[in-house]
């Protein structure tokens, strides 16, 4: 059975960081794709960021480019999300998602792209 567990979420100020971390169980972790996702309250799910197979491939969507990473161990089976410079508009539930499919950037935006979804981690910045 496919599992994925988020991890690392909390409350934050304004200006601060948090890593969020991933870990895939019963999955061939370094034949998926990865992805972050998030929801804000009352908001539809967003596409944050992506990442290939060998992790040398990377997307982040506009609004977190230069302050949010995403990056994975295949040797632990870890995915993780580096965010720095937090801002009350990051407040949302993160998800991790894995694709079993060839990463192409532009399909790995739609949550469409992904087979498996783990349930969730709450980030709140407080301003």
């Amino acid at each position: 059975q496919v599992q994925l567990a988020e991890s690392g979420g909390g409350l934050v100020q304004a200006g601060g960081s948090l890593r969020l971390s991933c870990a895939g169980f019963g999955l061939a972790f370094s034949k998926s794709a990865m992805a972050w996702f998030r929801r804000a309250p009352g908001k539809e799910r967003d596409f944050v960021a992506s990442i290939n197979q060998e992790g040398d491939s990377r997307n982040h969507t506009d609004s977190v480019r230069g302050r949010f990473t995403i990056f994975r161990d295949n040797a632990d089976h870890t995915l993780y999300l580096q965010m720095n410079n937090l801002k009350p508009e990051d407040t949302a539930v993160y998800y991790c998602a894995a694709g079993e499919l060839n990463y192409r950037p532009e399909f790995m935006t739609q949550s469409t792209s992904y087979n498996y979804w783990g349930q969730g981690t709450q980030v709140t910045v407080s301003s």
